[in-house]
């Protein structure tokens, strides 16, 4: 099962954020163990960063982190046509009518995020990460 995540559940793993951080870490599992194939945006990879540096007040820190990451993730270009087809979404908020365009493209399953309702109008079925496991342990 291929699944983008968003950066709100990335960052609630990477700092241990409450009370999200244990569904989040559920999900990082079963990426590490190939369960899933999990990808992020590349756009969303530099917020990734920008937010675990100030987290963990470290570059170097933060690099190394964002180095495990990318041991088990994938990183979906981000290009133009879909910028511009984002215009267009039916997804209101354009930065998440970008990550869902990227997810059409890269025939992803599932949009893993805390902000379901923004993807509503989307292509790709918006999941909480909570029913995301629960959904993983129907299957």
């Amino acid at each position: 099962m291929r699944v983008l995540i968003d950066t709100n559940v990335i960052i609630d793993a990477l700092i241990s954020r409450e009370p999200w951080k244990e569904s989040a870490e559920k999900i990082f599992i079963m990426a590490a163990n190939h369960v899933i194939d999990m990808h992020i945006t590349a756009s969303s990879a530099t917020d990734i960063y920008y937010l675990a540096r100030k987290y963990l007040h470290s570059a170097e820190h933060a690099k190394q982190v964002m180095g495990k990451l990318y041991s088990f993730i994938g990183i979906l270009a981000v290009s133009g046509d879909e910028c511009v087809d984002a215009l267009a979404s039916a997804v209101s908020d354009y930065e998440d009518a970008v990550v869902e365009r990227v997810s059409v493209k890269a025939d992803i399953d599932y949009i893993i995020t805390r902000n379901v309702k923004d993807y509503q109008q989307g292509m790709i079925k918006a999941v909480l990460p909570d029913d995301f496991i629960a959904l993983m342990k129907e299957e």
